[in-house]
């Protein structure tokens, strides 16, 4: 019988949500992104402690002070940790820029040519890659100058079809519309519960999709933040999902087949005018969800972030 995570796979491509090595020899996905927070997480694995350690002697020899050492840590880390993850999935795997980073366009690039330089001493050519920024405006105009230079982007906390137009004009290569944050918002506006086809981060995603397709733009739509399956399964026919380690395997025990629910339009006619940057924070700030979320997000990235650099700064002194 087929599973569901099977059957999910003929119609959207498996992106793991999770640095955890283990779970992505498990579920064998197509990609896998990270962040700060999952980084967090994998900080205390047991598997993960010489990575850590060869790392931070490193920056230790490399000198600095220990701020500094912190924050190089932090991207050594990151891109150690990508590395290894690539010789598990065919695709490519998703390294943030620093989520204080998001209103800099200039520190961004920089900060995206940094990474990229760290994964090419290793062995590693962008064509694996996908820098990885917050969909503000700043972090949009980043992402279009990199494409140009040819790394592509993943321009993440997507809570607005004013900032997934935004990242069509640019030309972005992949965009990740939250769904299970979005509906958290409603969920706590309203009180209500949804079902699968009623939820608002499903319907939001599915906007994006349709918005994509109208305008025949290239850039592939992921969906992202998921907190069930059933929110999933409502996305099936997304260019692509990326799905925690848990709902993965609620996912792989579960049997049964499905057809896809997300279809792409064809292309009309005429794309919508490119929004201007007045345009961009106008209709951004219309949506009363999407204004809370994105500021938000960021500031849970940069937190976490900084709670990294503090245990890795830690340890550092006792090196």
């Amino acid at each position: 019988m087929t599973t569901r995570l099977d059957a999910l796979k003929r119609h959207s491509l498996v992106v793991a949500d999770t640095g955890d090595l283990d779970a992505i020899r498990r579920y064998r996905p197509q990609d896998a992104t990270t962040n700060p927070s999952l980084l967090l997480k994998a900080f205390d694995l047991p598997d993960y402690q010489a990575l850590i350690d060869e790392e931070l002697a490193a920056v230790k020899v490399e000198g600095g002070d220990l701020q500094v050492q912190a924050e190089h840590a932090v991207d050594r880390l990151a891109v150690a940790k990508g590395c290894e993850i690539t010789k598990l999935v065919p695709g490519r795997v998703s390294t943030e820029v620093a989520a204080k980073l998001s209103f800099d366009t200039q520190a961004s690039i920089a900060k995206a040519h940094e990474l990229i330089e760290l994964y090419e001493r290793r062995g590693v050519g962008r064509d694996r890659v996908l820098i990885k920024l917050a969909s503000t405006w700043e972090g949009i105009r980043a992402a279009e100058v990199l494409e140009k230079e040819g790394i592509n982007c993943n321009l993440t906390l997507l809570f607005s079809e004013a900032q997934a137009q935004a990242c069509f004009d640019a030309g972005v290569f992949l965009v990740s519309p939250f769904v299970g944050r979005v509906t958290d918002w409603y969920k706590k506006e309203t009180g209500q519960e949804y079902t699968p086809e009623e939820d608002p981060g499903v319907l939001f995603v599915r906007k994006v999709c349709e918005r994509a397709g109208r305008g025949g733009y290239d850039t592939v739509v992921m969906g992202a933040s998921f907190r069930t399956t059933g929110q999933i399964l409502a996305l099936a026919g997304c260019h692509r999902l990326t799905i925690s380690p848990a709902l993965l395997e609620e996912l792989a025990a579960d049997e049964g087949d499905m057809e896809p629910k997300v279809v792409f339009p064809a292309p009309s006619d005429k794309r919508p005018v490119p929004l201007t940057e007045p345009a961009f924070r106008w209709e951004h700030n219309r949506d009363a969800m999407a204004n809370d979320k994105l500021p938000e997000g960021i500031r849970r990235f940069a937190d976490d972030q900084a709670k990294l650099e503090e245990r890795i700064a830690e340890r550092l002194t006792s090196l």
